[in-house]
């Protein structure tokens, strides 16, 4: 199993951490959802059309409902590094286990991973298997459906509203991503 291989590099044997990591990008380009208003009424939704964009990396613990996040300008290496670093601080007594995608920036040679992180890559073409991208899906619809916003400084402003509220709430964290298969392999190792 690729975390068993994955938890050989914890040599200091810290407690481990498994964390699921994806990133997202929110933007002022708006796509208009359809919503329930009551007969006769027409709801009337504007749109953006001005195409600036911000972009969120979030990880998540399934079993203890930890999120740990960080908003960037742009989404590449570094800005990839830097995330790295922001977890593996916060988890500094710590064995992370980070599952990821294989985008570019989670497999540049340059990619610094810390030292008490191990990457593990999910087979690819498989975002089903990483539960913050449901993580995603709550946001853009709880938060950013039908908004228009003035300003990239408001889409950011209000990803960091959505994280937080996220972030100080591991029940629903927990219920969000606790899979009954992850919940098992996890468990089981």
């Amino acid at each position: 199993m690729a975390v068993d291989e994955a938890m050989k590099g914890n040599r200091n044997n810290l407690p481990v951490s498994v964390m699921f990591q994806d990133e997202a990008r929110f933007g002022r380009l708006s796509l208009p959802q359809r919503y329930w208003a009551p007969a006769p009424m027409r709801p009337v939704v504007v749109q953006g059309e001005v195409r600036e964009y911000s972009y969120a990396s979030a990880a998540l613990a399934p079993l203890s409902g930890e999120l740990d996040w960080m908003t960037a300008s742009s989404m590449n290496t570094t800005e990839m590094a830097a995330f790295l670093r922001h977890v593996g601080s916060r988890h500094s007594d710590q064995f992370v286990v980070m599952i990821l995608d294989g985008a570019p920036s989670h497999r540049s040679m340059e990619l610094a991973v810390p030292e008490n992180m191990a990457l593990v890559r999910l087979p690819p073409y498989s975002p089903e298997l990483n539960p913050v991208e449901h993580l995603w899906d709550e946001i853009r619809e709880k938060h950013f459906v039908n908004r228009v916003f003035d300003s990239l400084g408001a889409v950011i402003a209000q990803a960091v509203n959505a994280l937080d509220d996220w972030e100080s709430s591991p029940g629903a964290v927990r219920t969000l991503s606790a899979w009954p298969w992850i919940v098992q392999s996890l468990q089981s190792s």
